[in-house]
């Protein structure tokens, strides 16, 4: 950290204390000179010295641990992109992941799924758990809806249900792939605790994904092909790309576009009595 008052470490955390409400928090609002909270408070809500809180505003003291600058996110009820941030002035890279699931959507997320008519596309989790979809999703991959909530799991639907196997030309290809690419994503998310259980469930159920899983395989999994077996149209083939969802690492977004004139066609006749309906 360089200069006593040019650091943007400090100029980030006194902004973000100047907008905080001391009445909110039980402070008194009497006699104070600028907006938000002094720093003793900030320091009192945060758990940690307020000496050491001054010396950080300051740009003194050398780097904050990063339990500190948790602490202080804390206090000052920062969002996920702020905290991330404030991790990237005070030790220059971004906080460990955490893992933090969740399985709701916002309207306007869902509203971009729905634009997209004859092309499926999914709101996953970092577990693979599936919270939003669209129609052509719905037609064309599993009706999640008709799913309980627990089961609308890529994983657990690659593995146990028969529909979605007899779908896949070559399973197994698929399935490894599948297989690889989860890992990757959940220990990118530091979701290693919360898919322990279906792992460990999965493991039990499928002979093939436990040997999967045991050869340890990663993949990436940011665009490539599918082709899908339509019990009356034959054969379907896609393209898809993954997308990160914006202020929430824990979401992924993937888009299954036609790969040819030929397969757009007979996905819009297949979507065709859904919208007349």
């Amino acid at each position: 950290m360089t200069g006593s008052t040019g650091s943007p470490l400090g100029a980030f955390l006194r902004d973000r204390r100047s907008r905080m409400d001391a009445a909110a928090f039980g402070f008194s609002g009497d006699r104070r000179r600028t907006p938000g909270l002094r720093r003793e408070e900030v320091a009192q809500r945060a758990n940690i010295s307020p000496t050491w809180y001054t010396w950080l505003e300051q740009g003194r003291g050398g780097a904050p641990s990063a339990d500190v600058l948790n602490r202080i996110a804390t206090g000052l009820m920062l969002t996920e992109p702020e905290r991330e941030h404030l991790f990237i002035l005070g030790l220059g890279r971004a906080p460990a992941a955490s893992y933090t699931g969740s399985d709701e959507v916002t309207p306007r997320l869902q509203r971009v799924l729905d634009a997209l008519p004859i092309s499926p596309a999914i709101i996953k989790t970092a577990t693979w758990d599936v919270v939003a979809w669209n129609a052509a999703a719905a037609m064309l991959l599993t009706d999640y809806g008709k799913l309980p909530r627990e089961q609308r799991n890529i994983l657990r639907l690659m593995f146990t249900n028969s529909s979605v196997k007899a779908a896949q030309p070559d399973w197994l290809s698929v399935a490894r792939y599948v297989v690889g690419a989860f890992r990757a994503d959940a220990v990118r998310a530091g979701a290693g605790a919360e898919i322990a259980q279906l792992v460990d469930e999965l493991s039990r159920l499928s002979p093939e994904f436990a040997m999967l899983w045991r050869n340890n395989d990663v993949a990436g999994h940011a665009d490539g092909m599918k082709c899908l077996r339509h019990p009356e149209h034959g054969l379907l083939e896609l393209e898809f790309s993954a997308f990160s969802v914006d202020g929430r690492p824990d979401l992924g977004m993937i888009v299954y576009n036609p790969a040819s004139p030929e397969t757009a066609r007979r996905i819009q006749s297949l979507m065709a009595p859904s919208r007349q309906a």
